[in-house]
């Protein structure tokens, strides 16, 4: 009888192991299953760089220059053409052209800061930073809180100029209406820097 009692424990032990080493072994494959599809969706959400747009070709530049050329030989006075047309030749690097456009739409509408700002940039990139600065200071008048506007006389003013005591005057303005901005902060810097410089 205890021969008998004995077997059948081992038997019992032996099943019951058996079925506890099936239940873990299917846990823990379905747990590893599981776990690379949540540990790779996470960080490719997380980590997938977003895809840059690509610059428009030459050619594509070239069609929407002609297209918005022939919106204006229709209707001269079509405000958004010119500075979509401004706009373009302000990035692809034509300042007199980017000019003659901002300026068709300023004798319109001359109190947008924007345009007069962007305009004054293309005077900056021909060497002409009096005018520039003249354009920055005009749209600072037009919207007194225009940030860069404010920002950029004192950057002409610095780099172009060389007028450092300008620079700090025109930059201090300018944290007035931009006070807590990391550009804010990185013209603090530089303007501790400048002011060690004029004692």
């Amino acid at each position: 009888m205890k021969k008998e009692t004995a077997i059948l424990a081992i038997v019992i032990a032996f099943i019951v192991g058996f079925i506890t080493g099936a239940v873990v072994a299917i846990l823990k494959g379905s747990a590893a299953v599981e776990r690379p599809v949540v540990a790779q969706k996470a960080p490719v959400a997380e980590t997938a760089p977003v895809p840059a747009e690509p610059a428009p070709s030459p050619v594509e530049t070239a069609g929407k220059i002609q297209a918005l050329k022939d919106i204006l030989k229709k209707d001269p006075k079509n405000l958004s053409a010119w500075v979509e047309l401004g706009n373009i030749y302000f990035d692809t690097n034509q300042p007199q052209e980017a000019i003659d456009a901002y300026s068709k739409y300023l004798a319109v509408k001359p109190d947008n800061p924007d345009v007069r700002t962007d305009m004054g940039i293309m005077f900056r990139k021909l060497g002409d930073y009096d005018r520039a600065i003249k354009e920055f200071r005009t749209a600072a008048q037009n919207d007194p809180k225009h940030v860069n506007s404010r920002y950029n006389i004192g950057l002409v003013l610095l780099h172009d100029k060389q007028d450092i005591k300008g620079a700090i005057k025109a930059w201090e303005e300018y944290l007035k209406t931009d006070p807590n901005s990391e550009r804010a902060n990185r013209v603090r810097t530089q303007m501790d820097k400048l002011k060690g410089m004029v004692k």
